[in-house]
């Protein structure tokens, strides 16, 4: 398992760009309409799969495939190679207001990540992406991110977007409550699962939900401010009513009376 070296550039604050720039025969990875532009030389193509098996089966290129679209992510990748003379450039633009994150694969333990679903932008070619189940009933049925992850492995470098601004705790044999829907991603080391948000009159009237996500063990956390479900809920007619609690039961109820 090698991955391409790439050499990148983070361009803006708030609704931030990647630049890769690539050797010749170097190619990256992307999801289908990520990118921004290519300069001349840049030839891209759309395949099954992520590239990380080049004498993979037919089969199995349609098994890793229809693993993404339990993701909810497209059928295709998008492959963008260098095939012309000297570096040339492809930029990659994040889908909604938010934080692109350089993530080496190569530092992390094991070469693994565990990323939501819709947290990755794109990557060195050799990077491997499969679902990753998770296990915990009630993180499945309430965490946010629900029973499929995204586990990307390899050794170079991966480019994860989070809603807002990302940041990155280092968990040491600690625990760390987190609303739901903020969670990023986590190295495998990290136990994931959901707890209530404390006793029933919190539940019912803090606003900030009726569950927390609990991050268990040594690694890092990755962690985003501003997750799109909440970003769409406060932009949508009835995100902006007045002293609404939409974390609470309360705002669900009303949603309900609402609709």
């Amino acid at each position: 398992m090698t991955s391409h070296e790439i050499d990148y550039k983070i361009i803006g604050e708030d609704i931030q760009v990647v630049e890769v720039e690539l050797d010749p025969n170097e190619t990256v990875i992307a999801e289908a309409g990520a990118m921004l532009y290519m300069e001349d030389g840049i030839q891209f193509e759309t395949k099954m799969g992520d590239g990380s098996e080049p004498n993979q089966s037919i089969m199995g290129k349609i098994f890793q495939a229809g693993t993404r679209l339990i993701t909810g992510e497209s059928l295709f990748m998008t492959h963008f190679t260098n095939r012309g003379y000297g570096k040339k450039k492809v930029a990659f633009a994040a889908p909604y207001p938010g934080t692109i994150m350089p993530i080496d694969l190569r530092l992390i333990p094991g070469n693994e990540l565990i990323v939501q679903k819709d947290g990755f932008l794109c990557a060195a070619l050799g990077t491997s992406m499969k679902i990753h189940f998770n296990q915990r009933i009630g993180s499945g049925l309430f965490g946010g991110e629900g029973f499929i992850l995204q586990k990307l492995r390899g050794d170079g470098m991966a480019f994860v977007h989070a809603g807002g601004v990302m940041m990155e705790r280092q968990l040491n044999n600690e625990m760390l409550r987190v609303d739901t829907g903020c969670v990023v991603g986590f190295e495998p080391s990290i136990s994931f699962d959901i707890q209530r948000a404390g006793g029933l009159k919190s539940m019912v009237f803090g606003g900030e939900g009726m569950f927390l996500a609990t991050l268990r063990g040594t690694g890092k956390v990755y962690l985003q401010s501003m997750p799109i479900s909440k970003l769409i809920d406060r932009l949508s007619p009835r995100g902006g009513n007045a002293k609404k609690e939409s974390g609470s039961v309360l705002g669900g109820l009303g949603d309900l009376f609402e609709g």
